[in-house]
């Protein structure tokens, strides 16, 4: 049986009452205070997240520009240092292996941030990936810790709790700093929920004296990963295992701003999307707007109007905490995807109307 595994901040979790629940193989807290206060704080003030369950790959050597560059979706070639990337690592067919970060340190040094659930798998299919590449693929995974510092007020927790100097961070981009211990300190102004905040990624022990000074300072709330969701939800951004999988191409998921088909050497993967996009999608992801309160769910049915025929499924479904809706977002079949179409969800035995969307259901609050 395996066992669950537990991030450096679990004690901290527990001492605060959270709300625990295995997730990809963590015991991780789902809520503290409540989902819709945690939901509301990030989207009005900050919220705090242990996301130190996800995955760090660090890919050096004298080809690691090109196999990054191979095994991802964007185009990282001639970047500048501290450019983070997103994109997706696929399949020949072109389904979806990961959605991840690429973090361009130098020409021949990228840490890559994986998603919790696919951490052996990822690190497996890079593995394979890297024959004739001159490349060191390091898992760092029990050497980083992650917090995420997300709100409105994430740039003055940062910088007037932590000390931690970011106004000079554009969106998108990273530092790294040296402790007075000689360890390193990275931190990103990226994040998960629509709102403007920042990933610091240091050693385990350094992140939980972070997380205590925050927890002491009063001005954030501890967040577990019950608002993560909605909050990334309601603004489109997608979770694997929902909206990307294995059998989902992030042409599919509405993600082409991240799939360079035309780079120099192209990417695993490419051809197929190159021939899918030239025949047409057959499927496509959208949102759902309902009339009624009731909640569609992941993997509910998508149907006609007359609910006869079924078009598709719910990838991710809640009742909207900052729009009041019921709402989802769902891969249904091309012809019925563009907005204002009528379509129907099931919902236990009954069939609901609705009406397809825009998949961002709330305006992102990023900084520029």
């Amino acid at each position: 049986m395996e066992t669950i595994k537990k991030t450096c901040l679990h004690p901290r979790h527990v001492a605060l009452g959270a709300q625990m629940a295995p997730f990809a193989g963590f015991d991780m807290p789902i809520q503290y205070s409540g989902i819709t206060e945690e939901h509301n704080a990030v989207r009005n003030s900050c919220g705090v997240f242990d996301v130190s369950h996800m995955g760090e790959v660090l890919v050096s050597g004298s080809d690691a520009e090109k196999f990054v560059n191979h095994i991802f979706t964007n185009d990282i070639a001639g970047a500048p240092d501290g450019k983070i990337f997103y994109g997706m690592m696929l399949h020949p067919h072109g389904g979806t292996v990961d959605d991840l970060l690429v973090y361009r340190r130098g020409e021949n040094n990228f840490l890559l941030v994986i998603n919790a659930a696919n951490i052996d798998k990822d690190i497996r299919w890079m593995h394979e990936c890297a024959e004739g590449f001159n490349v060191k693929i390091d898992d760092l995974c029990d050497e980083l810790a992650e917090l995420a510092v997300q709100g409105p007020l994430a740039e003055d927790v940062m910088e007037n709790v932590l000390g931690i100097h970011c106004a000079d961070l554009a969106f998108y981009t990273f530092k790294e700093t040296a402790l007075p211990d000689g360890s390193a300190l990275l931190v990103s102004r990226t994040g998960y929920t629509g709102e403007d905040g920042f990933e610091i990624y240091a050693r385990p022990d350094i992140i939980v004296e972070i997380w205590d000074t925050l927890m002491a300072s009063g001005k954030v709330t501890p967040c577990g990963l019950g608002c993560r969701d909605t909050l990334r939800f309601e603004v489109g951004l997608p979770l694997y295992g929902d909206e990307l999988a294995d059998d989902i191409t992030p042409l599919e998921a509405g993600l082409p701003l991240f799939v360079k088909l035309d780079k120099p050497g192209g990417f695993i993967g490419r051809d197929a999307l190159a021939a899918m996009k030239a025949q047409g999608l057959r499927r496509r992801l959208v949102g759902i707007e309902l009339a009624d309160r009731a909640i569609p769910r992941h993997g509910y049915e998508v149907l006609t109007p007359d609910g006869t025929t079924v078009i598709g499924t719910v990838t991710t479904g809640y009742r909207g905490i900052s729009v009041d809706k019921s709402i989802a977002m769902a891969l249904v079949s091309t012809e019925y995807a563009d907005a204002g179409t009528q379509v129907a969800v099931r919902i236990r035995k009954k069939t609901f109307p609705a009406t397809v969307t825009s998949r961002k259901f709330y305006k992102k609050s990023y900084k520029k």
